[in-house]
Formats: C-alpha cells, structure tokens, sequence
C-alpha cells in the first residue's frame, strides 16, 4: 500500500468536514488520556465550531480517499506561522503520518518561516516528533488548573 499524499481539505465539503472532526475528536481522546487532562477545548468543539475556525488545512489522505491525518495552521501578523491541529486518525498511528505532515510544513508550505506549536507537555509522541524535526523546545505553560502545555518554535 501506498503512503497517503498530502493535499488541500475543503472544510466547505460537509463530508471532508465531518471527516476531520471525528479524526480530531479520536487524536484529541488519545492525547487527553496520555496527558490525564479531558478538557482539551477540541473535544468539546462541535463540527460547526471547527469549521468556523479560522484556519488552514492539508490532509494525508490515502489512495481511497480516506484522511488518515491533517495538520490546520494560521498565518500570524509577524509572518510566521502558528500550528494549530496536528492530529492522526488513531487507526493510523505509528505509520509516519504525523511526520509526513509536518515534513510537507516545513519543507512545502512554510520554508524560512518561523513556526510555532503547543502540545501537552505529558504527550510524550507530540513532543519527541517535534524535537526530532527540529524544534527547540520553549518554556512549558498551564492555561488551565491540571494541564502542562509545552511550547516549541522553529526559527
């Protein structure tokens, strides 16, 4: 089987929508566990809620049409970029689609540009991707009573 290609999402396509709410909804269950924290703010998000965010977003979707994982970002007013979703359909876990996407950032969409991206700091999966592909690790923050955010920015 081939690896999924990285193309454009049309949140506008109700199908292309519901697709990426419910793969968002299943990352965002798996990295509530690994962190202990349930009140990621993304799952509670309605599909209505996601789509009106101002956001852009790729997909890795693979030769049946099916996402296996997207990657949503926002240009910010300093000319760099912001990452704003990085998730993988849990059935595609461990198969470099995480990678895959944010190599397609990095190398595709935003050359030169200065990133940056949040995470749980207890996701241990998130936080050694980014680490790998060269972000420096910034100071960890909690937003809310019980979560450690991790920061990472790419110059």
């Amino acid at each position: 089987m081939r690896s999924p290609r990285i193309r454009p999402l049309d949140l506008t396509d109700h199908a292309t929508a519901a697709a990426v709410h419910r793969i968002g909804l299943a990352a965002y269950a798996v990295e509530a566990e690994l962190i202990g924290f349930h009140g990621i703010p993304a799952l509670g998000e309605s599909l209505g809620q996601m789509r009106a965010h101002a956001s852009n977003w790729v997909g890795s979707v693979s030769e049946g049409g099916k996402i296996a994982g997207f990657l949503a970002w926002q240009e910010r007013t300093d000319g760099g970029v912001g990452i704003d979703r990085l998730c993988v359909d849990p059935a595609w876990f461990r198969r470099g689609v995480a990678s895959q996407l944010l190599r397609h950032a990095l190398t595709d969409l935003f050359p030169g540009r200065p990133l940056t991206v949040t995470t749980g700091a207890a996701n241990t999966p998130a936080v050694t991707l980014y680490a790998r592909m060269g972000f420096t690790r910034g100071p960890d923050f909690s937003p809310a009573p019980g979560l450690r955010m991790a920061s990472f920015s790419r110059p």
